[in-house]
C-alpha cells in the first residue's frame, strides 16, 4: 500500500526519530479513559488500524466495521484515535440531540499547512473562516454568511431568477453538441460555479474565460485530491512532509492550488473595494467591506482580510463541487435508467410543458421531486460529511469519548440505512412516494448532514438542483455514447473528499 501512496520512500535511518516519537505519542493515545471506550478493531503500534482500512475507499471500509461493531465504534488512523457514528437514529441523535458536545470541527494536518501558506499563525488556525473552523470567529463568520446570503436571495426569487439565467447558458453549450458524445463535468461545473459568483460578487463570469476556467478547475482539483489515499497517509503522518516532502506531490498541488485562487479572490475582492457604494451593495464581498469599514477602529473585529479571504474561498468551493457533482450524478442516473427519466419527462409535458420551470412548479411534480431526492440519496456525495471533533468529554451511548477526540458521522450509512430505506442500494424514487404518488419527506434524507455542521447552502442548493434538472430534462434526452448500453454505464464513483462520477460521456439529444 505504502508503496502506491508515495512511489519512493526514503532511507528508513531518515525515519528513526520520528517513529520513536509517534511510539510515544501511541502509547500516549492509547491511556485508557475514565469509562468504556466504543469498540473497534484492535490498532497496531503507530499504524493503527491502516491494515484494516483501504484508503482509496474509506468510506466503504467503515461501514462494514459498522455492521460489525455497531453504531458507535472507534478506528484509529494512524496513531489517530477516531470514533465513527453510523446508521440514521445515532447520527441523528449525536448531531442533533449532542450538537453542542459534537459540533467542533475537525482541522485536518493538510488545511492547516493551507492557513500557514498564507501567514496564519497555529494558534490563530481556529479563528478564520467559515468552514474549518471552531470558536466565536466561525460562529460570527456562519451567522453573517447566512444572514448575507439570505439577503442576496440565497433560497429566494433572486437566486431563482440567477439559476434560470445560468439553466440557459447551459442549455446553449449542451446545444452545441448536436447529441454528439462529450463530458459533462466541466460545462456544468462552470454553470454551477457561476451561481455562488453572482452571489458572492455579483456578477458572472463568460465560460471561455480562462482565470474563471482555471479557479474553478482548481478548486474540484483541490476537492478530488483532498480525499486521496496519500493525503489521508499524510493526515495521519503529517511529520511525512519533513523527510519524503518532494514525494508528496497531491500536497504540492493542493497548497498552491489554494494559493492561486486565494490571489484570484483578492484581486475581485480589490476591483469591488474600489468601486464599493455602500447605498448599493452588489454581493457578499461588498456586504463584507461595509461591515468591515464600520468595524475599522475595533482592534478584536472579526472582519478581518483573512476572515473575507477564506471564507469566500470556502463558500467558492462549497459552492461549486457538490451541487455540480450531484447534478452530474443525475444526468448518469436517468441515461442509466431511461424508463425514470422518460417518466419525469412526462410529467413535466403534463405540467409544465413548453414554458420554463419555477421553483414554485416542485409541489406539482411529486416525481420530478423524488428522483431528484432519491439521486441525492444513491449518490452520497459526501460519505463521510466532514470530520468532527468533541468539544468537550462526553458518555454517549454508554461510551466515554475525550474532548478534542475526532468524530466521523458516517452520512453513507444513514442514506443507506437499511431499517429506515425500502431497497437502500437501489436507486428508486419510491422512495419519496406515498401510495397516491405524492411525495413525502423522509427523515434519514441527511445528505447536507445535520445540526451546528448542516450545509449553510442548503436552501441554495436545493433550489438549483431542481431549476438546472428541469430545465435540462424538458430540453434533453440523455443517453450512452453510441455503441453503449445503459447496463454498461459504471455507477462506480471516483472517491475525493467527495464522490464524482467516473469519467465518462453522454449525449444530450434534443427533444425539440
Amino acid at each position: 500500500m505504502l508503496e502506491e501512496l508515495l512511489p519512493q520512500m526514503p532511507p528508513p535511518l531518515t525515519l528513526l526519530g520520528v517513529v520513536l516519537v509517534l511510539f510515544l505519542l501511541y502509547l500516549l493515545s492509547s491511556t485508557p479513559g475514565p469509562g468504556k471506550d466504543p469498540p473497534g478493531p484492535r490498532p497496531l503500534p503507530l499504524l493503527g488500524n491502516l491494515l484494516h482500512l483501504d484508503l482509496k475507499q474509506l468510506h466503504v471500509s467503515l461501514c462494514g466495521m459498522y455492521k460489525k461493531y455497531g453504531s458507535v465504534f472507534t478506528v484509529h488512523l494512524g496513531p489517530k484515535k477516531v470514533v465513527v457514528l453510523a446508521g440514521y437514529k445515532t447520527v441523528k441523535q449525536a448531531l442533533f440531540n449532542y450538537a453542542e458536545e459534537f459540533g467542533d470541527r475537525e482541522i485536518a494536518p493538510i488545511f492547516r499547512d493551507a492557513f500557514k501558506e498564507h501567514g496564519m499563525q497555529s494558534s490563530s488556525i481556529l479563528d478564520i473562516c467559515v468552514i474549518f473552523a471552531n470558536g466565536n470567529s466561525w460562529k460570527e463568520m456562519r451567522r453573517f454568511s447566512l444572514s448575507t446570503l439570505r439577503d442576496f436571495g440565497m433560497g429566494k426569487r433572486g437566486s431563482e431568477e440567477k439559476i434560470i439565467e445560468e439553466s440557459r447558458h447551459l442549455i446553449k453549450v449542451f446545444e452545441n453538441f448536436k447529441g454528439e458524445p462529450f463530458d459533462t463535468i466541466q460545462p456544468v461545473n462552470y454553470s454551477v460555479s457561476n451561481i455562488i459568483c453572482a452571489i458572492m460578487y455579483g456578477f458572472r463570469f463568460d465560460y471561455a474565460d480562462p482565470a474563471f476556467q482555471k479557479m474553478v478547475d482548481r478548486a474540484n482539483e483541490n476537492v478530488r485530491t483532498v480525499g486521496s489515499s496519500q493525503i489521508r497517509l499524510y493526515n495521519m503522518f503529517p511529520w511525512l512532509r519533513w523527510c519524503c516532502g518532494r514525494w508528496l506531490v497531491n500536497r504540492t498541488q493542493i497548497l498552491k492550488n489554494v494559493k492561486n485562487n486565494i490571489e484570484e479572490i483578492m484581486g475581485l475582492v480589490l476591483g469591488l473595494k474600489d468601486t464599493l457604494n455602500p447605498q448599493d451593495l452588489r454581493g457578499f464581498v461588498d456586504a463584507f467591506l461595509v461591515r468591515q469599514q464600520e468595524e475599522s477602529d475595533q482592534p478584536d473585529s472579526y472582519y478581518h482580510n483573512n476572515n473575507l479571504k477564506f471564507t469566500v474561498s470556502n463558500l467558492f468551493g462549497a459552492g461549486t463541487d457538490t451541487t455540480a457533482t450531484t447534478l452530474r450524478w443525475g444526468l448518469l442516473l436517468m441515461a442509466k435508467y431511461p424508463h425514470i427519466q422518460a417518466q419525469v419527462q412526462q410529467e413535466l409535458n403534463q405540467v409544465i410543458g413548453d414554458r420554463e420551470p419555477r421553483v414554485e412548479d416542485r409541489r406539482k411534480l411529486p416525481y420530478t421531486d423524488a428522483v431528484i431526492h432519491e439521486i441525492q440519496r444513491v449518490a452520497s456525495i459526501i460519505p463521510m460529511s466532514l470530520p468532527h471533533t468533541t468539544s468537550c468529554d462526553i458518555t454517549f451511548q454508554g461510551y466515554f469519548i475525550k474532548k478534542g477526540t475526532m468524530v466521523i458521522p458516517l452520512l453513507m450509512s444513514v442514506l443507506q440505512d437499511e431499517e429506515e430505506w425500502e431497497t437502500p442500494h437501489s436507486f428508486n424514487p419510491g422512495h419519496f412516494l406515498d401510495e397516491k404518488g405524492c411525495f413525502i419527506k423522509r427523515d434519514a434524507f441527511m445528505p447536507f448532514s445535520a445540526g451546528r455542521r448542516a450545509c449553510l447552502g442548503e436552501s441554495l442548493a436545493r433550489m438549483e438542483l431542481f431549476l438546472f434538472f428541469t430545465f435540462l430534462l424538458q430540453r434533453f434526452r440523455f443517453t450512452p455514447p453510441p455503441g453503449v448500453s445503459e447496463d454498461e454505464l459504471d455507477l462506480t464513483p471516483t472517491v475525493g473528499l467527495s464522490l464524482t462520477p467516473s469519467p465518462h460521456q453522454l449525449c444530450a439529444v434534443s427533444r425539440a
